[in-house]
This record gives structure tokens, sequence and C-alpha cells, in this order.
């Protein structure tokens, strides 16, 4: 029997009873509340994709031996929606998004799905509850699709049964008043992820071992880690972000903004591309190399002596960008400037800038922004 495509026309919707209305922006916090409905889409070995409906929220009924819980057949992504001043809700490049799950789902032999299809049934989710997403700079609607093996068994396999879920929550902006910078601890005593792994897949189990480290940094004031990897120390991501860092040589004048190659160890930022294609555009390169290298925290340590280490940022969907002021390491903590007053640098306020007008329809980019609804 052939397997079934996952099909968005063949969508079922079935409206919840109790419709909610949408908090005010001051008691938004992140994923903390859930808009009216969800979308399933159940998968088998068998038939292939059934039919995607459009549903309340609520629990899931799994077996307690399914494979999700045991052997971590999980996945995800994290994008957004937003609430434009043409009165239109958009979602920032969800192509982006549905090729990395499709890679992530190839990765742990669950399912691959059409990326057209999913964008547009996630589109009829949102058009469902497009009264839900937050007005406002720094508002949006958080995505976030799931793949999960639902096989019920306690054996070692291929999973035959799958289940696709996408739930959404209104959003704030991550830093309430403004930016605030973080101090991180460069971490080499746990390591995040290594060369033939899978750091560069979102997967669930990626992130679990990475929280007691956190916690272990935060008794120590720190408020993300710093990974570092190899016995070089290249660091390689900030947190759950992609780490960027700006030097400037003291001899010709020239910036470089450098971030850690995409080698099988670095997830694949959709903030981060996005960076690195604004960056290349938008600024001179007679003042400015942009650098997919590696750079090491010796590197940071000792061109912060000399005055060539400009600024430090994170990068994720959540936050946008996320401005660093200080990074401890083996006893001393490496000072990275900020702009006099303010807790950010300037090209790190640039860069969040020229995300938020794209986002936010004041500028038009190639086909980053996807419009899903019409509110005029």
């Amino acid at each position: 029997m052939t397997q079934a495509p996952l099909d968005a026309s063949k969508l079922k919707v079935t409206p919840t009873s109790h419709p909610t209305q949408l908090k005010s922006n001051d008691q938004l916090i992140f994923g903390k509340t859930f808009t009216d409905h969800m979308l399933t889409i159940e998968w088998t070995a068998e038939k292939g994709w059934d039919i995607p409906e459009i549903k309340p929220y609520g629990n899931l009924s799994l077996d307690p031996s399914a494979v999700v819980f045991h052997y971590a057949f999980e996945l995800f992504e994290g994008l957004k929606a937003y609430r434009t001043d043409d009165h239109k809700i958009t979602m920032f490049r969800p192509d982006m998004n549905m090729i990395r799950m499709n890679k992530s789902a190839s990765r742990i032999c669950l399912p691959n799905f059409d990326p057209e299809e999913l964008i547009k049934l996630i589109g009829k989710l949102i058009e469902q509850d497009k009264h839900l997403v937050p007005e406002g700079k720094g508002y949006s609607l958080y995505i976030r699709p799931t793949l999960i093996g639902t096989t019920a068994s306690l054996g070692v396999s291929t999973p035959d049964r799958a289940l696709l879920y996408v739930i959404c929550s209104p959003v704030g902006p991550y830093y309430k008043t403004g930016f605030k910078a973080v101090r991180l601890e460069a971490t080499d005593y746990a390591t995040r992820a290594w060369p033939g792994g899978v750091g560069d897949k979102k997967l669930g189990a990626n992130y679990a071992p990475c929280v007691l480290p956190q916690l272990q940094a935060a008794e120590r004031g720190y408020q993300q880690n710093l990974w570092l990897f190899g016995p070089e120390h290249n660091i390689t991501e900030v947190g759950t972000m992609n780490a960027f860092f700006v030097f400037k040589d003291n001899k010709t004048g020239k910036k470089e903004l450098v971030t850690a190659p995409l080698d099988g160890t670095i997830l694949e930022g959709v903030t981060r591309d996005s960076i690195l294609q604004l960056a290349r555009e938008r600024l001179d390169p007679n003042e400015w190399d942009i650098n997919e290298r590696y750079c090491t925290i010796d590197e940071v340590a000792s061109r912060s002596k000399t005055g060539e280490l400009v600024e430090a940022f994170g990068s994720g969907t959540a936050v946008v960008v996320s401005p660093i002021k200080e990074i401890g390491w083996r006893g001393e903590d490496i000072q990275v400037p900020l702009t006099p007053g303010e807790q950010t640098g300037p090209l790190t306020k640039q860069v969040a800038e020229w995300v938020a007008a794209i986002q936010y329809g004041k500028e038009a980019h190639g086909n980053w922004s996807k419009v899903i609804a019409d509110l005029s």
C-alpha cells in the first residue's frame, strides 16, 4: 500500500465551544498561555499521514509504553507569527523551520512531510485563533510544532506510529523592560554536542542534559553556559542560542562578526541565518568581515585584554538577540563592552531592529514573511 502524503486539503476543523479572550500584554509569560485550538496529525508506516485535525486544545492520550517516553523519539520546532501594522498576521521564515524539522525527523527515524502542506495547516490553525495573536512590538504568537514516536513497545526499533501536533502560545518580549545583558560561564566541564552527534538537530534529548550545568552556573552567579568543545575550547553555543562575537583589529581598524560554523554540532538557527544574511547585505565590507569560523575562549580572553573585543550576543527565536556583558573563565571574568548607559552593544541593537522591522511588516525582505491572515 502506498503511504498517503500530508495533505492540507483534507483538514477537519472542530471548533471549541468555549473560546477565550486574549490576556492583556502585561500578563503574557513565555510558554504559559495557549490558544484555544491545536493541530494533530497521526501517521502510520502502513497508511502514511492521516487526516489533519484542528480541535480544541487538550490532553494527549498515549500508551505508557509509547517509545517517546522511553527512547526519546521526539523533536520540535519554534517559530513565531506577528501582527503587522497593516493588519495582517505573518509567519517569519517558516520554510526554514520545516526544512530543519524534516532533518531532525530523518535523524531519529520519524516520518518526513511536505513542508508547504504543514505551513498551510499551521496557517489554518493560526487563522482559527487569530484573535489571540497579541499586538505590539515585542509581542507575537510562538508556534511549537512537535513530532513524537507513539508506537506502543518496549523494543528499541523504528517507530511504526507517530503523532505530529502543533500548539501556539501568545508571548511578550523576552526582556520586559528592554535589553538585559547576561553573564555567562564558559563551560568545559560538560559537553552540549560533539562531532557525529545530533547537536544540529532540534531534539528534546539535546535540552534536558543542559539544565544541570545551567543550574550549576547559576549557583556561581551566571545566567547561562557558554558551551566549549575540544582541547582548543572552541566556542559553540550560548545556552540554547547561537553565539556571535564582534572583534576589531587594532592595526587596521576593521571589525569582524564571528559565529561558529555549521559543522554538525551547531544548531542551524533561523535567526542566526537571518543575521548573517542581513549583516552581509547591510554592513560596509570595507569596514566589516562576516565570518563563520572557529573562535576559542582563549581568543576572546586575549583580545579582551588588548581592547579588540567589541561586543557579543546570542541569537534565537525566543529572544532574537541576547546581549552578553561578562564571561567567567578559569577564575576570571572577561568583560564585554556595552554602549555607555545601555544594556547592549551597537551592532546587537542594530541587528534586533533589522529583524524586528521585517517581522512586524515595516520592511519587506524577499519571502521571509508569509501572510497567514488579513484582519482588515
